[in-house]
């Protein structure tokens, strides 16, 4: 019987705040040999370690707690969002929520962050994130190429302002699809911004 662990990232969905149960914790905890420890990134993630032959039945049992469960490596990560402190309704949680089940865990060159924020104020980070999202009153505006560390950090792009729902699904997932195309092994998603064009990523989603 093979011992092979694999790495998977978790977490307890969108909703109001990063939080977990103690159900949650609980089915978390079984896997944890003593002194082991749980990984928190900062984009809302717990990193935990399984045995790969009992991935599915682990990630069932998982999922069934109520956790939110992601591949770990080159893929688009879990939507990281703001607390929605005003409200669902009003800061959006519906359009986080299926943005998340569209892109997160899609293969890409490299690691791709997105953000989203339900209000100017930015909780969520959207400007400094690969791909941003944030609510205004009610319609969204998309930032791309954010960096949030290093000397060279930067805000990102607003590439797109205005945008319903499906606008910005559809924007979100031609430019993920584009980078898939273009974008070369293990580019950061910030620099094919840069090496593409930002006014060329405009033209592309607007064929």
């Amino acid at each position: 019987m093979s011992d092979k662990k694999i790495k998977i990232a978790v977490n307890g969905g969108i909703k109001f705040g990063a939080k977990l149960t103690a159900k949650q914790l609980i089915v978390l905890a079984k896997y944890l040999e003593e002194g082991e420890e749980l990984e928190l990134t900062t984009f809302q993630q717990l990193y935990i370690e399984i045995p790969e032959e009992r991935k599915t039945e682990i990630i069932a049992e998982f999922e069934e707690a109520g956790l939110s469960c992601y591949p770990v490596g080159n893929y688009v990560k879990s939507l990281r969002t703001c607390n929605f402190c005003k409200g669902a309704e009003e800061e959006g949680m519906p359009v986080a929520i299926e943005l998340n089940k569209r892109i997160a865990g899609k293969h890409v060159p490299f690691t791709l962050k997105p953000a989203y924020t339900g209000c100017p104020i930015g909780c969520g980070e959207p400007m400094i994130n690969d791909i941003g999202v944030m609510k205004i009153k009610d319609s969204y505006s998309l930032y791309v190429g954010g960096k949030s560390k290093g000397k060279d950090a930067e805000a990102g792009i607003l590439l797109m302002e205005q945008l319903p729902p499906d606008e910005l699904y559809q924007a979100i997932d031609k430019i993920i699809n584009l980078y898939n195309e273009q974008g070369k092994k293990r580019e950061a998603f910030h620099k094919f911004v840069k090496r593409f064009g930002a006014d060329e990523l405009l033209a592309s989603i607007n064929q």
